[in-house]
């Protein structure tokens, strides 16, 4: 992209002067370093300033204006400093990441070792074009603005680092997840046989190992088969962030490239690390690989194990229908993973087709009275002498809080301890069932560590791989970022984007309803619900298209919420 200058309406100048609303599109980062200032070639006339300019209409500035008002929101003040937007024609916008010369002028630049490496010998394009960007919304009208895009991943023709200069570490931070060795693995293999970095070392036990335990030298050999294996060959923990220890260690030990692989607290963190980098001037490249089994980090499909994590379910729910169907008035009960969003519970669901009844966090329901879960049980097991329950760990957390008083408790990561939803509900349907002296047997299955703790399958092993080559030609250009599949294309996306918000199930979406279709199930929602709902979908849907959401309520930005 040009390196060019925005112009505000002429009308609107002091306005966004007094706003601080003028933006210097960036420079590209992917060509050698830009200078200051250049001067023109002898016997060249110089273009005048006018030239280099991109007048922004009356219609479009607003959006850009707009957008950064909605970046803002979930924003500390020190972090708006970090938010690079520019602007192009129709309404486009680049929402950009990070790069070393943001703060690191005249970096010297090298030809990247991939244009020299066998294997890309017959590949017809080596490297991604320098404008090259991933739209965040693919269905679009026909006299829609483009929207925003992220810079889109993969290798660059110049490179930030010298391959025997880069000193790497990875560390995993937070639950277990299919996938953490498929992406160790490739990490490490991808920056030794694409970059000839040999300097890889693992940070043990989570955020903590940075500044508690020796750096663990890993090499291609050492991490060969561990993709096999479920976990994480380098340990995890919860909590342990201190950025100044963490930073502190980084600096002594030379390191110039962090692979951090985690949540959204993990992503949260990994964004204080860069902010720490940047303000000591350091030439470290941060990337974030976002892990979590929910599925709910925002802006990316979907993240690694997800995959695997539906297909395991099915075992558990298959194991459910048998243990019900073998029974009169059998209940199968199966409780999965999904503290704030029911994803696995819905996939997983649908692709079984033997469940009756899935509830999720974001589909509030009750037990008793007319559309309640207990007559719709007690329907269920007259139609077909058996039924199969799913139910994500998330939900009916407020029901459970009426009848179990509990204090309000977190984990080392800062997130809610929550009520087993599984049991109780168990105990409430022997009761309902005891009322109404039915006969009835209840089999309860928790396969919630089984899930996690298995190694990735072939989709995701293959998911995994192009996320950690797509993280490493990012940290090699010199980006900072969280890497992540955007409408099915890789892309660089910035901290801020993945952490101040969560991916949720829409229960006014399609995919809910032909859930609701499959399972015969009752919605359990009041015209109001659908309503509030409704009014949440149609609020983030004008934050994603850059209009001004400050005026809506906030209770309307959550999800499903009354």
């Amino acid at each position: 992209m040009a390196s060019s200058h925005i112009i505000l309406p002429k009308e609107e100048e002091e306005e966004g002067a007094e706003a601080g609303l003028g933006v210097a599109v960036e420079a590209d980062h992917d060509s050698p370093a830009q200078r200051p200032f250049q001067e023109h070639a002898p016997g060249k006339a110089a273009l005048p300033f006018s030239a280099t300019c991109v007048r922004i209409s009356r219609d479009s500035y607003p959006n850009l204006r707009a957008l950064r008002n909605a970046s803002a929101l979930d924003l500390h003040d020190d972090d708006a400093a970090f938010v690079k937007l520019e602007e192009g024609d129709y309404g486009y916008v680049l929402d950009d990441v990070p790069h070393l010369t943001d703060y690191l002028h005249d970096l010297p630049t090298f030809p990247n070792p991939l244009q020299d490496h066998p294997a890309y010998s017959t590949v017809k394009q080596y490297f991604v074009n320098a404008d090259d960007t991933v739209p965040e919304k693919v269905v679009v009208q026909k006299n829609s603005p483009r929207g925003v895009h992220f810079r889109r991943a993969g290798p660059r023709q110049r490179v930030y680092f010298e391959s025997e200069e880069v000193k790497a570490c990875i560390v995993t931070c937070g639950g277990l997840c299919p996938g953490l060795n498929t992406v160790i693995r490739e990490l490490v293999c991808g920056l030794s046989h694409m970059y000839n970095v040999n300097n890889v070392f693992g940070i043990q036990n989570g955020y903590k190992g940075f500044y508690s335990s020796n750096y663990l030298p890993i090499t291609p050999k050492s991490v060969n088969d561990i993709h096999k294996r479920g976990g994480t060959v380098l340990g995890t923990s919860r909590g342990g962030h201190d950025t100044k220890k963490i930073v502190d260690n980084i600096q002594d030990r030379g390191i110039n490239q962090v692979y951090i692989i985690g949540g959204d607290g993990t992503q949260k963190g990994a964004y204080e690390i860069y902010k720490e980098i940047r303000r000591r001037g350091l030439q470290v490249a941060v990337a974030g690989i976002p892990k979590t089994i929910d599925n709910d980090i925002a802006v990316i499909d979907k993240s690694f194990g997800f995959d695997t994590a539906v297909e395991e379910a099915q075992r558990a729910i298959n194991a459910a229908h048998v243990e019900a169907s073998s029974a009169e008035n059998g209940i199968g009960l199966v409780k999965l993973m999904g503290r704030y969003s029911g994803f696995i519970a819905m996939y997983a669901t649908l692709a079984s087709r033997d469940v009756d009844c899935c509830l999720i966090p974001e589909s509030p329901f009750y037990l008793e009275g007319e559309g309640g879960l207990f007559e719709y049980i007690d329907r269920r097991l007259k139609e077909n002498n058996h039924m199969v329950i799913v139910v994500a760990e998330g939900a009916g957390q407020d029901l459970i809080a009426q009848s179990i008083p509990a204090a309000d408790q977190q984990d080392a990561s800062g997130n809610k301890l929550l009520l087993d939803v599984g049991l109780w509900l168990t105990h409430k349907i022997k009761d309902y069932c005891k009322s109404k002296k039915m006969e009835m047997t209840i089999k309860y299955i928790d396969p919630t560590y089984m899930i996690r703790a298995i190694p990735s399958n072939a989709s995701d092993n293959v998911y995994c791989t192009l996320l950690a080559h797509s993280a490493i030609h990012g940290a090699m250009a010199g980006y900072s970022f969280t890497v992540g599949m955007v409408n099915g294309r890789h892309a660089y996306i910035p901290f801020h984007r993945v952490t101040s918000t969560r991916n949720k199930v829409r229960i006014t979406d399609r995919m809910w309803a032909r859930l609701l279709s499959s399972t015969n199930q009752p919605s359990f929602l009041s015209k109001e619900d659908i309503d509030a709902a409704r009014e949440a979908d149609k609020a983030a849907n004008n934050r994603k298209n850059g209009e001004n959401v400050k005026k809506q309520p906030a209770s309307l930005l959550a999800n499903g919420e009354k």
